[in-house]
């Protein structure tokens, strides 16, 4: 049987994907990237104005993508969403589970509605979408590829994020589990961990730090990478856009990590 080519490994023409929390930031860039790649994109993200943006963005560059408002914690919102991209775009293969928040906070001033609103996005959304999505993939029996953004910090924690290195633990966990059961089905889970990406979501974040380093409020604070500088959205899309193409076939229960050399630090 002959070799497919590198070219057709990378297309993902014919693929449906959904991308929570697309509006913006790493999402954003994801949804593009897997857009330019071939694929039909459903952005997810709870302020749809900004979603329908990031549609614009990929439709005017020739894209396919379409946008629908969907709370990252809500199970049927995750059903929902699953069987939109079916109707939608007539399938599902592809599913990245990226929405998440980070609210900055000591540790001793993290309430309970905190810790159960971070837990509630960052894991549980992530789990019962990830059930959805796969629900789907098992009745069209093609298989497909889940990817689930951890972070750094769920190996190394950062200070003032317990609940987010907490959430971001459960990830990976979640993620080699979900791979053992799914992996009968053809259906492929992986998580990235990326390092430190400015984002508009890690604004408050970045305050804090320029707090404790008194820095004035437009600096940006000096990256831990052992590259030099931060990384960007885009750096995270092209990792995504590898392990649900062709060339990452023979990999599920994986944790990859996209920090820039963080945790040598």
């Amino acid at each position: 049987m002959e070799m497919p080519r590198l070219s057709q490994l990378m297309d993902l023409g014919g693929k449906v994907a959904i991308v929570t929390g697309a509006a913006m930031g790493i999402g954003q860039g994801i949804a593009m990237r897997l857009a330019e790649a071939g694929a039909s994109v459903l952005i997810t993200d709870i302020d749809i104005k900004a979603a329908r943006q990031t549609v614009d963005q990929i439709t005017k560059a020739g894209g396919k993508a379409e946008a629908i408002q969907a709370d990252a914690a809500s199970v049927s919102d995750a059903e929902r969403v699953a069987q939109t991209a079916v109707t939608t775009f007539g399938r599902l293969d592809i599913l990245v589970n990226n929405a998440g928040i980070y609210p900055p906070s000591a540790l001793m001033q993290i309430s309970e509605a905190m810790w159960d609103k971070v837990l509630d996005i960052n894991l549980k959304g992530l789990f019962f979408y990830a059930q959805a999505a796969a629900r789907k993939m098992i009745e069209a029996g093609r298989g497909g590829k889940i990817v689930n953004i951890a972070s750094a910090g769920a190996i190394i924690p950062t200070g003032n994020l317990a609940h987010y290195e907490a959430s971001k633990g459960g990830v990976v966990a979640v993620t080699r589990a979900l791979a053992k059961e799914l992996g009968p089905h053809q259906i492929l889970v992986n998580s990235i961990a990326p390092g430190g990406v400015p984002t508009p979501g890690g604004a408050a974040a970045a305050a804090m730090i320029r707090a404790e380093l008194n820095l004035p409020e437009d600096a940006m604070p000096p990256p831990r990478s052992v590259l030099g500088h931060w990384g960007t959205p885009d750096d995270i899309a092209k990792v995504v856009c590898f392990l649900v193409s062709g060339l990452a076939d023979y990999m599920t229960g994986s944790l990859v990590m996209v920090d820039g050399g963080f945790l040598l630090i």
